[in-house]
């Protein structure tokens, strides 16, 4: 006969010998069992939970019989069970269970046996203790013994696990509240009913923990869509590297390319303003070899509308693909054309929608058609924004307060405000509810048409009860909440009236508004409008007090202040104090600043131009070349004095040269005036015109003068470089050698030579072609060939045409013009 040990109960953990009750009815007591019993398995937790310590502090078992499964009732040990699970007594619980499944039942039979209502109860007990862990614990042991854990729960106390998984989400616990759902995703729990998984995955994002956001989606079925949630979260957070951590997750845990996380994630780059990444992400795709679906396109174009140029080659590509256009990629289009004040591209896109409208492939909606009346306000054409909105009213469509507003202020940019009012007169009509912009818009209306008095009455009038008297007793329920924007429009109005602006500040302050970094500026503008530049730079000063930090708006706006009011090295000052703050200059910026000399008179007011302008064209803003131009061409033509000796054929206003970039000037003249005073007086006048090559040559002669005058003295020789002999644009090299040539001896008396022939060598590149030097090369050194790109062709020698003017005439000339006149 088979024989096996079973625990046994005590009722008392201090009585040394237990009564086990007779399974077969007798009632004669059991002596414990002396020999040496058989070891049972080590209880151990499950993988997913940690080891519980009270488990394994109660005291081991008091004695052992031998069981005869054929004679022992199962009901028995399953009663036994249950009243130790129901007493709290689980390591016992685990041990009688283990016992009875190794002897061979199984855990689905024990199971039916056991009395889950105490099981249950005991469950309750250490839930409501908030013992998780010994639960999680226990369910681990009899799940590896065949009895499934999710059958010992009765809905009490499921609620109890529910209310505990509650208390660790409300405690931020986030590592054991995801170690607690991993275990219990594993033993069949549906977690989905105890806790929303969007408040987990909140939490592990405010926590910044995306690996446990992802541990946590990934016990999903539904994983893609939690995946997307997260990368969106730490979007709206503005965390991108964690989203990209979530994304490259999601890459590996799905099967295949999930366009939903595709989409999610170009999103957030938009979010984040890294236009960059969303691009590096669809080239990875497309790396791939999978096409995107609409969805995705739209989602990149729409983070790079900005990009005008860019948002139409992926439509290209789009198209090239065979993905097929909805009416929001047209929308996102057309949205990419307004920001870049492209109305004929807008004009195009719309004829074709409408074109595609009237062969049933789309439908235009109310978004389509305020986006185009929203290109043609910007641009102050609202002839044609109201022509939209006679087509969208044809096509049935019913203009919502985006509509409107964008109308109304078509007319409000260019100053129509009787025409402006009767479109918000039709939009009242018409059941469409004004918000506050539309207000703000009638106000700027005003402002634009110099109607500042009727801005003032307006405003009084909006913000009293008399708004209807002022558009009718029948819009009773027509009310306006002024916002920070109503004031910044108003402080507009005040002209130069600084006490008057200061006073709406204060009035904005005391309604609970906030000002804001444009209206600081509005502020610092008329207080440099009416002289007060100490005034403007303070009001700088109070914003930083105000913990606000001055934009790029503000530093312009000082920086005009001080320009209007001739304080260049006060505005030059500003400039330099942007760019500590690392607040990047704009167009205007800019501009403000090369146009703040009407004429130069030193070398370094130049120099600071230039770099000025350099700066500029290496932020990536064009510039308008020819007014600089003009101002460096009358300070090089300064050298020349008590001479009207000037022509007018080498006037830069008669350039002929208009597709030539306008920059190379500039940047030959910068170039040489940078050009320390010690080293060798060369200058390159290869492929300019002659006009170009003159102004270039009186700067550098304006350079050499100005230093003489501080005691610098010429060291060298001064050699022109005019070009090749024998390159392509002979006949060009002998005009510029002949207008400089006359320019130096006619107009400025210098003795100029022919200095020579220069041998050059000719370094350009061509991919494919190697000299057998660079072959030899490549031998010794044991190399591979070199790529392509990297190749040098033969170095064919180049003979440079030059001109010399002597050290000794510089210094004659330079006597003569330093010499006083009689």
């Amino acid at each position: 006969m088979r024989e096996f040990i079973i625990l046994g109960y005590s009722a008392s953990s201090s009585s040394s010998i237990a009564t086990l009750p007779n399974p077969h009815g007798s009632n004669h007591s059991t002596k414990p069992y002396k020999d040496k019993p058989l070891s049972l398995p080590k209880l151990s937790p499950s993988k997913s939970s940690p080891p519980i310590s009270t488990l394994h502090s109660r005291p081991p078992p008091l004695f052992a019989v031998r069981w005869d499964p054929t004679k022992t009732h199962l009901s028995y040990f399953a009663d036994l069970a249950s009243k130790l699970a129901r007493d709290g007594k689980f390591q016992d619980f685990a041990m009688v269970v283990e016992s009875v499944v190794l002897s061979g039942v199984r855990g689905s039979e024990f199971t039916a046996a056991l009395k889950l209502e105490l099981v249950a109860k005991g469950i309750s007990g250490l839930l409501k203790e908030g013992n998780v862990r010994s639960v999680v614990e226990v369910l681990g042991k009899v799940n590896e013994l065949g009895v499934p854990p999710l059958k010992l729960f009765d809905g009490y106390a499921m609620e109890l696990l529910g209310r505990q998984c509650s208390r660790l989400l409300k405690c931020k616990q986030v590592q054991e509240l995801v170690e607690l759902m991993e275990a219990l995703a594993g033993y069949r729990f549906p977690i989905k009913e105890l806790l929303e998984p969007s408040e987990v995955i909140k939490l592990c994002v405010d926590k910044c923990f995306p690996k446990l956001a992802i541990r946590y989606a990934c016990i999903f079925p539904h994983a893609h869509i939690l995946f997307c949630n997260i990368i969106y979260e730490f979007g709206k957070r503005k965390a991108l590297e964690p989203a990209l951590v979530a994304y490259e997750a999601s890459k590996e845990n799905l099967n295949g390319s999930n366009m939903y996380v595709y989409r999610t994630i170009i999103d957030v780059c938009g979010l984040c303003k890294d236009y960059m990444k969303s691009r590096y992400i669809y080239e990875d795709l497309l790396k791939q070899k999978v096409t995107p679906n609409i969805y995705v396109f739209n989602s990149l174009m729409n983070v790079n509308a900005h990009d005008l140029n860019y948002t139409f080659h992926v439509y290209k590509s789009m198209q090239n693909l065979g993905v097929r256009a909805d009416m929001a990629c047209y929308n996102i289009l057309l949205k990419a054309c307004c920001l870049a004040g492209r109305v004929d591209l807008a004009q195009d896109i719309y004829s074709e929608v409408q074109h595609l409208e009237s062969t049933g492939v789309l439908k235009l909606d109310v978004f389509t058609y305020s986006t185009i009346v929203k290109v043609f306000a910007d641009a102050k054409l609202w002839h044609m924004a109201l022509n939209v909105k006679e087509d969208m009213l044809s096509a049935g469509v019913t203009p919502n307060t985006v509509t409107w507003s964008s109308l109304i202020s078509a007319c409000a940019n260019a100053g129509i405000v009787e025409k402006a009012i009767q479109l918000f007169e039709e939009m009242l009509l018409a059941g469409s509810e004004p918000n506050s912009q539309c207000f703000n818009i009638l106000l700027h209306a005003c402002v634009e048409a110099n109607q500042y008095d009727r801005a003032f009455r307006l405003f009084q009038s909006l913000k009293s009860t008399k708004v209807q008297e002022t558009f009718g007793k029948k819009y009773k329920g027509l009310s306006f909440k002024p916002t920070t924007t109503t004031y910044n429009t108003l402080m507009k109005a005040c002209g130069t009236d600084y006490y008057h602006a200061k006073a709406l500040l204060d009035e904005m302050r005391a309604v609970g508004l906030y000002p804001n970094q444009i209206s600081w500026s509005i502020l610092a503008d008329i207080c440099g409008g009416s002289g007060n530049v100490e005034g403007a730079l303070q009001i700088l000063k109070n914003m930083r007090a105000a913990g606000m930090k001055p934009d790029v708006v503000a530093y312009t706006t000082a920086i005009k202040v001080c320009v209007e009011n001739e304080n260049l090295e006060l505005a030059l000052s500003l400039f330099g104090e942007m760019k500590k703050y690392q607040i990047h200059p704009n167009l205007v910026t800019y501009n403000t600043l090369l146009r703040a000399r009407s004429r130069y008179g030193s070398v370094s007011e130049v120099q600071q131009c230039l770099a000025i302008y350099q700066d500029m064209r290496k932020a990536g803003y064009k510039s308008n070349d020819y007014y600089l131009e003009q101002l460096i061409e009358e300070w090089c033509e300064g050298v020349i004095q008590g001479s009207n000796a000037k022509q007018e054929e080498f006037s830069s206003c008669n350039k002929t040269d208009i597709g030539r970039p306008g920059s190379l000037l500039l940047e030959k003249v910068a170039e040489h005036l940078q050009t320390h005073i010690a080293e060798t007086l060369a200058v390159d006048l290869q492929g300019l015109t002659k006009v170009e090559a003159r102004i270039v040559v009186l700067a550098v002669l304006r350079m050499i003068k100005e230093n003489y005058t501080l005691g610098h003295s010429v060291k060298d020789d001064m050699l022109i470089v005019v070009g090749e002999v024998d390159g392509g644009s002979t006949t060009q090299n002998l005009e510029v050698k002949d207008a400089i040539t006359k320019l130096l001896q006619d107009e400025l008396g210098l003795k100029v030579l022919a200095a020579g022939a220069k041998v050059g060598l000719d370094t350009t590149i061509e991919p494919g072609n190697t000299t057998d030097s660079d072959q030899d090369l490549d031998e010794m050194s044991g190399r591979d060939e070199l790529p392509a790109e990297l190749i040098y062709s033969t170095r064919r020698p180049v003979a440079l045409e030059r001109l010399k003017v002597t050290r000794g005439s510089l210094q004659h000339w330079l006597r003569r013009r330093s010499a006083p006149r009689r």
